[in-house]
């Protein structure tokens, strides 16, 4: 039977699910002997194990050496030092491979992130920085679901001069700017200081087109910092401190660290960004990008940043087992190529607002309840906004609050659930029908450390 058969429980099928035990570990610091010999970059991991009480794995020549150790610790949280020449293409992608193989199942089996700065005080202020972020200001360069934050304003990259507002408990404000908003966002950055920045269109590892069907000015980065460029050349400084994360949802490249000007290291060095997403490679099928906004713009409050960036990768590896085709090479193409930077057990998520259907778990004993609960009738399962690329019928993810084993679906066959050792996934059901309960319950036993 294959691994991904195990997990998948389908209708009128009742099986056990076997998950071989494993030592339990929080948090996992993972870096290089050489890193962790350097002086300066010793007190990244210092300052990580000290915040989270973190064990440290150390490997010589290759990340993929410290797999082993991971697989018998099985941390719920794993953290990758890594110095920006580390941090590379190719290391992403081995992180995602290796993070898919704690156990044996195909889903990625940790939170994760990558600790990396323009260097190592700015890694440092990373690793450091535990104040919770709850984020109320939204700002962007492309469309997204205003109406599920706070406030906030995006300025779009489709229609020149179209911007939309939001003040608090207000309505949506359609306005129309100048053609040129490179000030303006700059603007944004700076005086209205958002706590969550989302950006699309083309992009390289130096510069950001804020047009992308028509012209408009750059954000442009050289040795940490960051400048805006506006169509008559003029420069915008960016001066954002304040504590933010940063979602390249659509844009080419902008996670890809290949030397000391790219933009992933300028976002974390100088305009405030403690946790981003970005991809390493030229976008192309969108799934891994753009669907972190379904999870953790419109379902406000309920994921955290990194736990977010895990449910859409749950959502993309499941939809893997059934697509074929144009959408299998797709999914292919993204599953490796997304990055995220930042201790993945810092607290960034939402402000709470009203979601389209909300979803409860009740334990008792071995005894597990999963229950979602509609919001907005026959509507309630329907994407929330769809700009962008692959976007709405997410899968439905809850996380477990621990790790279980010996897993007996009982209820719930015919929603073709998903029970692993640390989540559970019902698919996107599509509509709604009020008259019937979405409820999936199983046994399973507590895999308890050591």
């Amino acid at each position: 039977m294959s691994s991904f058969a195990r997990t998948v429980i389908f209708a009128a099928v009742v099986a056990w699910l076997p998950i071989t035990p494993a030592r339990a570990a929080d948090y996992a610091i993972v870096v290089s002997e050489a890193t962790f010999q350097d002086e300066a970059w010793r007190a990244v991991v210092d300052a990580l194990q000290q915040k989270h009480q973190g064990r440290v794995v150390r490997y010589h020549d290759s990340v993929e050496q410290s797999l082993p150790d991971l697989q018998t610790w099985h941390p719920r949280y794993t953290c990758f030092v890594a110095t920006p020449d580390e941090a590379t293409r190719q290391f992403v992608a081995a992180v995602h491979q290796m993070t898919r193989q704690y156990d044996d199942d195909p889903y990625t089996d940790t939170v994760w992130g990558i600790v990396t700065g323009f260097d190592a005080a700015g890694a440092l202020a990373i690793a450091e920085h535990d104040q919770p972020l709850v984020i109320h200001k939204v700002a962007a360069g492309t469309e997204f679901a205003l109406e599920a934050c706070t406030e906030g304003r995006w300025y779009d990259e489709l229609v020149p001069g179209k911007q939309v507002h939001r003040r608090p408990g207000g309505d949506l404000e359609l306005r129309k700017g100048p053609v040129d908003s490179t000030a303006a966002l700059v603007e944004t950055l700076n005086d209205y200081q958002p706590d969550l920045f989302i950006t699309s269109g083309h992009a390289t590892e130096r510069e950001w087109m804020i047009g992308f069907t028509y012209r408009n000015g750059f954000f442009r980065s050289q040795a940490g910092r960051m400048w805006g460029e506006d169509t008559q050349s003029e420069r915008h400084e960016i001066h954002s401190p304040n504590p933010k994360v940063y979602m390249a949802v659509g844009n080419c490249l902008m996670g890809h660290i290949d030397g000391p000007d790219a933009m992933a290291l300028a976002w974390m060095q100088s305009v405030g960004v403690k946790q981003m997403i970005g991809y390493t490679v030229p976008t192309w099928f969108g799934y891994a990008g753009w669907g972190c906004l379904d999870y953790f713009v419109e379902q406000p409050g309920r994921y955290t940043f990194a736990e977010a960036f895990l449910a859409n990768h749950h959502a993309l590896v499941h939809r893997l087992q059934t697509a074929s085709g144009q959408e299998r090479r797709g999914l292919l193409f993204d599953r490796d190529v997304l990055a995220f930077y930042g201790d993945p057990k810092w607290e960034a998520r939402l402000a709470d607002a009203p979601r389209a259907y909300e979803q409860q778990l009740k334990i008792e004993g071995d005894r597990y309840t999963f229950t979602v609960i509609p919001q907005r009738g026959a509507d309630s399962f329907q994407p929330v906004n769809t700009n962008g690329s692959q976007r709405g019928w997410r899968p439905i993810i809850h996380f477990l609050p621990h790790r279980v084993t010996e897993i007996r679906v009982l209820e719930g066959h015919d929603l073709q659930t998903v029970v692993t050792d640390d989540f559970v996934l019902i698919p996107n059901p599509r509509r709604c029908d009020p008259d019937r309960e979405y409820r999936v319950v199983f046994q399973a036993q507590r895999l308890r450390s050591p």
